[in-house]
C-alpha cells in the first residue's frame, strides 16, 4: 500500500487506529507514558505535514513508525539521556529466537526497566517482543542494520532478563507540601463539584489540552471543559503521581473505583496555568506508572 491515492482522512483513520501502538513504543523509548504521549503527538504533526507535502510512501504503516521512532530519538536527545550506543558487532550469523517467553517479558517489563537498556537495545526489543514486528521491519523502522538490530535484541533481551530478577527497591514519590496543598484544594473542590470555587484557581490565560481531543485558550474557553465534567457522573479525583509526577487521578465508581485517566496541573503561584487531561487516551493508563497519594 502506498500514499499515492491514499486519502489524508484514510491517513488520518490510520493513525487513530495505530496510536496506542505507536504510543506503547514511545512510552517505553521514554521511559514515561506522558513523554511517550508527546511524542506521539509531534509524530502525528509531522506525518500529516510530510502526507500534505506529497511524500510517497510504499508502506504507510512502517513509514508512520519511523516518523515515531525518529521523534522518539529528538525527545531523547532532548533530555540528553541518550546513553553510548554499543559497538556493532558482526552478529550476522546469530539465530532470531523470539521466543513467546521472552516477549511475555518484554511486554510485562515496567518503563523503568526499559530505561535501563540503550536507546537502540528498547527500540529493537519494543519493535520486535512487544509490537510483533519482524527483524527487517524493525530495521526499516530505526534505520539500523540487519546486524546492529540483532545485536541490540540479543543484548537488549539478556538485560531485561537480568533486570527481572533484582529486587525492585524504586523509593515511593513524594510530594512536598505546598504543592499538596494546591492540588489537594483543587481536587476537594472538584468532587464537590463547585466549579465556581476552580474557575477562581484559572489563570486569565489558562491552557486547557483535553489529549487527542480538544485545546482550550482563556478562561472563557475553560468554562466548557468544566461544564463537560459537570454533565457527567462517572468519575471521582484523588491524588498521586504518574510516572513519578504529581497527578490527579480520575477514578471510575462505577467500575470498582479503576483509574480511567489522568490529570497534570502546572501552576504559577496559587494560579492554575496549565491543565492536560488523559481522560480519553486509556492507552496512557495501560502504560503509565500509577500509584495513588498515601496520607
Amino acid at each position: 500500500m502506498s500514499l499515492a491515492g491514499f486519502g489524508r482522512a484514510e491517513l488520518e483513520a490510520m493513525l487513530v487506529g495505530l496510536r496506542p501502538k505507536l504510543h506503547r513504543y514511545a512510552a517505553r523509548m521514554a521511559g514515561s507514558s506522558i513523554d511517550g504521549e508527546d511524542i506521539v503527538q509531534e509524530a502525528v504533526v509531522k506525518a500529516l505535514a510530510a502526507y500534505d507535502g506529497g511524500a510517497l510512501v510504499e508502506r504507510p504503516e512502517q513509514w508512520l513508525f519511523r516518523i515515531a521512532h525518529n521523534a522518539a530519538q529528538d525527545h531523547l536527545r532532548r533530555r540528553q539521556r541518550d546513553r553510548s550506543r554499543i559497538t556493532e558487532a558482526d552478529m550476522t550469523t546469530i539465530e532470531d529466537h523470539s521466543a513467546s517467553a521472552e516477549a511475555r517479558l518484554a511486554a510485562a517489563a515496567s518503563l523503568r526497566a526499559f530505561m535501563q537498556l540503550t536507546p537502540a537495545q528498547r527500540s529493537a526489543v519494543v519493535l520486535t517482543d512487544v509490537l510483533g514486528l519482524s527483524l527487517s521491519e524493525t530495521c526499516d523502522v530505526t534505520g539500523a542494520t540487519l546486524a546492529a538490530t540483532k545485536a541490540a535484541l540479543h543484548r537488549g533481551r539478556a538485560e531485561l532478563k537480568a533486570l527481572a530478577g533484582r529486587t525492585d527497591d524504586v523509593a515511593m514519590p513524594k510530594l512536598d507540601p505546598e504543592g499538596e496543598r494546591r492540588l489537594r484544594h483543587y481536587v476537594d473542590l472538584f468532587n464537590a463539584r463547585d466549579f465556581d470555587g476552580v474557575r477562581r484557581l484559572i489563570a486569565e490565560d489558562v491552557q486547557v489540552d483535553v489529549v487527542n481531543r480538544a485545546r482550550l485558550n482563556g478562561k472563557k474557553e475553560a468554562s466548557t471543559y468544566f461544564g463537560n465534567y459537570d454533565r457527567l457522573g462517572d468519575w471521582a479525583l484523588s491524588l498521586g503521581f504518574v510516572d513519578g509526577r504529581p497527578a490527579i487521578l480520575i477514578r471510575n465508581p462505577r467500575a470498582d473505583d479503576a483509574v480511567r485517566g489522568f490529570v497534570l496541573i502546572d501552576w504559577r503561584g496559587e494560579e492554575v496555568v496549565r491543565i492536560r487531561d488523559f481522560r480519553h487516551v486509556p492507552y496512557c493508563v495501560v502504560e503509565a506508572d500509577i500509584c495513588f497519594l498515601t496520607d
